[in-house]
């Protein structure tokens, strides 16, 4: 055994030499040359930020949005340029949606008492939202509306800001990040201005090849579609090889294609006065 024990004391020698010297002689000499040859050698750095981060997602899963929200709106102050700065952003869209689109009670949410003679649309006039907003909020699945019904109101105030080279549009409410949404194709004309200041002109839906009004049992379903007012741009749900021409319609000759799904939620947030910036 004692040939044994000198083994493993040799072992345990000579690999501590080794590793030491590597790190102390051969990695510095390594980078030196690499330097000296105008090659960059980045060291790689710990995610001091992964504790913080999966403390946040932590949070959602356990259905604590309002505190996953400030976890992770603290998480991209702290770490704005950090190693999960982009999926926290995505987290932190998620988020918000979850919040936003529920019943989930937050203070930026008011009760509505439906009276007599209330209609969705004058409701959503009156508390300056969007019908559809109203009815994904309260998880209505029709648009009449009972008196003594207790509505969650949300007043949010949306814009859009649209990075052409980037290919994301971003939701911003007062202002401050909301969502950002992922542009599959971007088909626009050859001469564009760095920087368009614009507002979504209409949102609309098609179903089997024809358009459908809101309220409508067809509109269940359909296919969304938004307009802006600057010619030539819609942001419209990406034909995919299951859907060549999804609504029944084709593409538009120019736009943004999106993700359907995606260009449905937006839909429902936007309505004619929410101001829209395009850059590159």
């Amino acid at each position: 055994m004692k040939w044994l024990f000198a083994l493993l004391l040799a072992v345990v020698i000579f690999g501590s030499a080794a590793f030491f010297g590597y790190h102390i002689f051969v990695k510095p000499e390594m980078v030196v040359r690499a330097e000296q040859r105008g090659e960059f050698v980045e060291e790689e750095r710990p995610d001091v930020s992964l504790p913080e981060f999966e403390a946040a997602a932590k949070l959602r899963q356990e259905g604590s949005l309002t505190e996953a929200r400030q976890a992770l709106t603290q998480f991209l102050v702290k770490y704005p340029q950090g190693q999960r700065s982009e999926q926290a952003k995505d987290l932190l869209g998620d988020v918000n949606i979850d919040i936003l689109l529920s019943k989930y009670p937050s203070p930026e949410k008011k009760e509505y008492v439906v009276r007599s003679g209330d209609v969705l649309a004058r409701v959503a006039n009156r508390m300056k939202t969007t019908p559809e907003l109203i009815m994904r909020t309260n998880n209505l699945s029709g648009t009449m509306l009972r008196i003594g019904d207790r509505l969650l109101i949300s007043q949010p105030e949306f814009s859009l800001f649209i990075q052409r080279k980037e290919q994301r549009v971003v939701l911003l409410d007062k202002g401050q990040f909301f969502k950002r949404y992922r542009v599959l194709n971007v088909k626009l004309g050859p001469k564009q201005s760095p920087r368009i200041t614009t507002r979504v002109a209409e949102t609309f839906a098609w179903r089997d090849g024809q358009r459908v009004g809101f309220g409508t049992k067809e509109y269940i379903g359909s296919l969304r579609w938004i307009r802006l007012a600057a010619p030539g741009y819609y942001l419209y749900p990406e034909p995919t090889a299951a859907e060549p021409k999804p609504g029944g319609v084709p593409p538009p000759p120019t736009g943004l294609g999106m993700v359907a799904g995606d260009v449905e939620e937006l839909s429902g947030l936007v309505n004619s006065k929410t101001p829209v910036t395009i850059t590159d």
